[in-house]
């Protein structure tokens, strides 16, 4: 049995900036994750958008932490050593049901303080983009609009919190919880917890853990989204965020330039649904989207295809909930539970939220000690020649490139497995292997032995993404 001062439960973004912002506080605290690795969930695949604001509603904790949190993305992906695109978005319009929709957004991020928003003629937002296509009548231009490459960002902040104390616990399921006199007992069937307070940020099962003690008067009710990848050779790409209001008020569209150099285009949108797998419906209602806002776009040049899943917060009569739900059935124990769209832009607000509420609650000092800044993985392919060579002289791995499409080196490799790497996609989400074009053909064999090497395992039990996704059918050699 181990005893903490609280447990976050759940790994994702936001537990992961959750434990990193109670480390800003004199607390013992642990982050359990049920998976092998963190960011395997919600956290893995999503828009990659850091939002500016202006489409909450005032007055909203949502409205009024995505401001914020999007005034202050670049401070915060220095100090994790992230890499932050602020490249402005244009939200274009095609007919005069949109173009009033857009208005209004105007004037709501107006309202709300959100920097630089311009609403542009179509003329205007041709100028800005000749890619979109003609007949565009008008666009909403938010040039504080970001991206970043939202696992990173979480690993980032898993390992800040690590560094300051936190204790990371992996393969490990709350699987009941009960009352103490101190405060909680939380089962895991590896060992059991004790705490004082607990922060739920269980994503798509946040309201299952929070019923495992307390009923939960809002519900998840998952959808899922398609997502293409263009390569980042692909001609006629955006420059901006380019995001779609329908005319008919359907389904929009956004288009991303990535911080790696690809484009992403998406989401459909799929009710009631978990699985991570794509479908062909998806995937054509974004290729016709694509073919609608921007022409010119090869759909040839597509490298990947992958599907996201997000938690949809509803009330217990079926009706959908807007705003972020931050629950507190209990003494020290506070749930986030559905939090969506802005979540990424938002999860370290929500973490240093949560956080705060966690150390009035337990009357923390704060922890002068707590330090912020965190190195990340140095990537060769983002060195000039010089300190590459330097790098190389330093460490010989530096020079034997492991993965092509992106420049992967075997010292990023070994450095990623060191950090935690336990799967492909795990080496994927530190170090940008499998990423590029042929999507991992040419280094997959490298990387298996690498991981196999390294884990002390067999080539045959490494996986892609967790147990059940074994590259060579799983299993121990009989022979």
């Amino acid at each position: 049995m181990q005893a903490f001062d609280v447990v976050v439960i759940g790994g994702g973004l936001l537990g992961c900036f959750a434990a990193r912002n109670l480390c800003r506080w004199k607390l013992d605290t642990a982050l359990l994750e049920a998976r092998e690795d963190v960011c395997t969930g919600v956290s893995r695949a999503n828009t990659a958008i850091v939002y500016p604001g202006f489409d909450h509603k005032p007055g909203t904790l949502k409205a009024e932490m995505c401001v914020r949190a999007n005034a202050g993305f670049e401070t915060l992906c220095r100090e994790l050593d992230v890499p932050f695109h602020r490249c402005g978005s244009l939200m274009v319009s095609f007919g005069e049901k949109a173009d009033a929709v857009l208005k209004k957004k105007y004037e709501n991020g107006h309202s709300m303080g959100v920097p630089g928003l311009r609403l542009l003629s179509g003329e205007e937002a041709l100028r800005m983009e000749p890619a979109l296509a003609a007949g565009v009548t008008s666009a909403l231009y938010a040039p504080t609009t970001g991206t970043v490459n939202p696992w990173e960002l979480g690993i980032a902040a898993c390992e800040s919190a690590a560094a300051n104390g936190a204790k990371l616990c992996l393969n490990t399921r709350a699987l009941a919880i009960s009352r103490t006199a101190e405060g909680y007992r939380i089962e895991t069937g590896r060992e059991d917890f004790i705490c004082r307070a607990v922060i739920n940020c269980s994503g798509l099962y946040a309201d299952r853990v929070q019923e495992l003690l307390f009923p939960s008067p809002v519900h998840i009710a998952p959808d899922a989204a398609d997502y293409l990848i263009l390569d980042k050779a692909a001609e006629n790409k955006p420059v901006h965020i380019i995001q779609y209001e329908p005319e008919d008020g359907g389904k929009g569209f956004n288009a991303v330039p990535t911080v790696e150099g690809s484009l992403l285009l998406g989401p459909s949108e799929r009710d009631n649904e978990t699985d991570f797998a794509v479908r062909a419906d998806g995937l054509s209602f974004v290729r016709a989207r694509a073919e609608r806002v921007l022409p010119g776009l090869d759909p040839e040049d597509t490298i990947r295809s992958f599907a996201a899943v997000r938690p949809n917060p509803q009330r217990e009569d079926g009706s959908s909930i807007g705003s972020f739900v931050i629950e507190n059935p209990g003494p020290g124990f506070w749930s986030l539970i559905g939090i969506k769209t802005p979540g990424l832009t938002c999860a370290d607000e929500l973490g240093r939220y949560v956080a705060e509420k966690a150390a009035a609650f337990l009357h923390a000092d704060a922890n002068e000690a707590f330090d912020g800044h965190r190195s990340g993985i140095p990537k060769a392919g983002r060195m000039c020649w010089e300190r590459r060579n330097a790098a190389i002289q330093a460490n010989p791995d530096y020079g034997e490139v492991i993965c092509c499409c992106e420049d992967v080196t075997k010292a990023e490799v070994l450095e990623a497995i060191r950090r935690g790497a336990v799967t492909l996609d795990g080496v994927k989400r530190r170090t940008g292997t499998g990423m590029g074009r042929c999507q991992g053909s040419r280094c997959q064999e490298k990387l298996l032995a690498l991981l196999a090497q390294e884990l002390g395992v067999s080539e045959a039990e490494v996986t892609k993404d967790g147990a059940g996704s074994e590259i060579l059918g799983g299993g121990r050699n009989e022979n």
